[in-house]
């Protein structure tokens, strides 16, 4: 019964994604769009006219990013699982997935901060809230990065991922790697990394690699 538990549990990989489009769609599609370039008063006066919106968008997402911790949890069991030893590389994996998730909810709490205690906060305050969301998803993609190697040099070393989707992995790890681009890995990437890999732990466990024994003479 507890195998089946922690089985049927990856399906939170997918529920976080679920989670951050609604998330992103409560918020962008359902409140006014923000000017380019926005002043500090227009910010604010973005905050006070969608509160609701605002609210309602950065629960949904943070509610994603636990999800996501729960997910990278179940991965990181099964990867310690064929790894052996002080499971350094899964301890890894979900030590990235950690914060990243963590950083991710900063991404949005400014916002949702400020939304409640929008009658009480200065337009100075409103914008720094909302623009320090830019550097919390920088912390976010970088920390991603060791999530991403983690499971890949388990995946390589045990096969208990397919091989090709540990090359991805560390495909959307040096992506992040590249500031200019690194943007797209952990909009993209993170996503559908994380919808593939709940698919092949809900198959259950691959059966590990096994080095040969040696000959005998």
């Amino acid at each position: 019964m507890h195998s089946r538990l922690e089985r049927s549990s990856a399906v939170a990989g997918a529920l976080a994604v679920v989670l951050w489009i609604l998330g992103l769609v409560v918020t962008n599609s359902f409140s006014d769009k923000i000017p380019g370039n926005p002043s500090d008063a227009q910010l604010l006066t973005w905050i006070k006219g969608n509160t609701n919106s605002i609210l309602l968008g950065g629960w949904l997402w943070m509610l994603g990013c636990l999800a996501f911790v729960w997910f990278a949890a179940i991965l990181r069991g099964r990867l310690a699982a064929v790894e052996g030893g002080s499971h350094t590389f899964a301890n890894l994996c979900f030590g990235g997935a950690l914060a990243a998730a963590a950083f991710g909810m900063l991404t949005t709490a400014g916002d949702v901060g400020a939304a409640i205690n929008k009658d009480d906060i200065s337009a100075a305050t409103a914008g720094t809230l909302h623009n320090a969301g830019d550097m919390f998803f920088v912390c976010a993609e970088l920390a991603a990065i060791l999530f991403f190697l983690g499971a890949a040099i388990v995946a390589l070393r045990a096969g208990v991922l397919p091989k090709w989707w540990a090359y991805f992995a560390i495909l959307i790890a040096i992506v992040l790697v590249i500031g200019p681009i690194g943007w797209a890995a952990l909009i993209f990437g993170v996503p559908i990394w994380t919808l593939g890999t709940t698919w092949f732990l809900l198959r259950g466990p691959r059966e590990p690699m096994r080095t040969a024994a040696p000959a005998t003479g």
